[in-house]
C-alpha cells in the first residue's frame, strides 16, 4: 500500500460526468476515489480498465490510468495488463449486462485463475446506455422496452455465482452509501487475489422499480450481525440467496489462503514482467529449443 498523501482533489478529472443527475453512478465514483484517498494511492499507482456502458466511462473521470475497452471484454484486457505489470492495482469497472451479460465467459474463468484484481460492477438490473431493455439482473416479471409483458427470465445471482466459481472476495455495496461503498472498494483492492464488488447503482430514467427508496428499505449490513463470519463458505452461501423484504450488503466471502495466479507463476513471483529481459539471452533461446526437440 502507498504512503503518500492523496486527497480527492488529487483524483479529479478535468472531464466532467455526463450521467444523468441523480445517477447511482456519481455515488460509485465518489467511493472509489475514497477509497484511494483512504489507501493513498496516487494516480500513477492505478489502472483502470472498463467496458462499454453509462459506468463505463468511469475512467474519463478519474485522474489515473485508464483504458476504455470493448463491451464484456475489460476482464481479459485487465488480466493481460496484471500479468505485464502486476506491481499496480488494477481495477475493472463495468456495468451488470457487461460483466454478468455478455462478459459472463471471461467472468467465470477470472474468479477461478484469482488474479490480484479489484472488480466493481455497477448492477442496476436495467441496460441503461440502450434506453431500458432488461438486463441479467432484472427481476423476474420486469417490464421493460424488450419485456413489455415482463422478462421470463430469473435473475442472474452474482454473489451466489462468485462463491461457487472459487472468487476470493466477495462483497455487495450500495451507491446510495458511498460511505460504506469506499469501505469495501479498499478491502476489495487489499485483499490479494480477484475481489468482487457487485454494487446496486439506481438507473434514475429507466428502472423504476429498484429505485433508491427500494433499496433502503430493504438493504442491511452484514458487518451489523456480530456472529456472521464472511470465512464461513457456507454461511456465505446462504446469504447469497437471502432476497426479498431483506438483502444484504458487505462482505459475503473472504478466503485469504488461496495464492493469487502471479504467485504461481515463477517469472511473475520473482519480477514483474516487464522488468525481465526482452528479448531473451541467446543462450537461453538455444536452450528453449533444444527442450522442445
Amino acid at each position: 500500500m502507498a504512503t503518500a498523501t492523496v486527497t480527492m482533489k488529487d483524483l479529479q478529472s478535468p472531464v466532467e460526468p455526463t450521467w444523468c443527475p441523480g445517477c447511482g453512478d456519481y455515488g460509485i465514483l465518489n467511493a472509489v476515489k475514497r477509497a484511494m484517498v483512504q489507501l493513498g494511492l496516487r494516480p500513477h499507482e492505478v489502472f483502470f480498465v472498463s467496458g462499454i456502458g453509462c459506468g463505463s466511462k468511469l475512467p474519463d473521470y478519474i485522474r489515473a490510468n485508464g483504458f476504455n475497452s470493448l463491451h464484456g471484454r475489460p476482464v481479459p484486457i485487465a488480466q493481460g495488463f496484471l500479468l505485464a505489470h502486476h506491481d499496480m492495482k488494477v481495477i475493472v469497472v463495468d456495468g451488470d449486462g457487461d460483466n454478468y451479460g455478455i462478459g459472463g465467459n471471461h467472468w467465470l474463468h477470472i474468479m477461478r485463475r484469482n488474479p490480484n484484481i479489484t472488480h466493481i460492477v455497477q448492477n442496476n438490473m436495467v441496460y441503461g446506455l440502450t434506453k431500458g431493455q432488461y438486463a441479467p439482473t432484472s427481476m423476474k416479471g420486469y417490464v421493460s422496452t424488450t419485456s413489455p409483458e415482463g422478462t421470463i427470465e430469473w435473475p442472474v445471482n452474482p454473489i451466489a455465482i462468485a462463491i461457487a466459481a472459487g472468487a476470493t472476495f466477495v462483497a455487495r455495496g450500495f451507491s446510495g452509501d458511498p460511505k460504506h461503498l469506499a469501505d469495501l472498494i479498499a478491502k476489495g483492492i487489499q485483499h490479494k487475489g480477484y475481489a468482487l464488488i457487485d454494487v446496486f447503482q439506481p438507473c434514475v430514467i429507466f428502472n423504476r422499480v429498484n429505485t433508491y427508496d427500494w433499496f433502503r428499505e430493504r438493504i442491511y449490513k452484514l458487518e451489523d450481525d456480530p456472529n456472521y463470519d464472511p470465512h464461513d463458505r457456507n454461511a456465505a452461501w446462504e446469504k447469497a440467496h437471502e432476497w426479498g423484504d431483506r438483502i444484504p450488503i458487505g462482505i459475503f466471502y473472504i478466503n485469504e489462503e488461496m495464492p493469487t495466479l502471479e504467485e504461481q507463476i515463477p517469472a511473475l513471483a520473482e519480477k514483474p514482467l516487464y522488468q525481465h529481459e526482452i528479448p531473451p539471452k541467446l543462450e537461453d533461446l538455444e536452450a528453449l529449443k533444444v527442450a522442445f526437440m
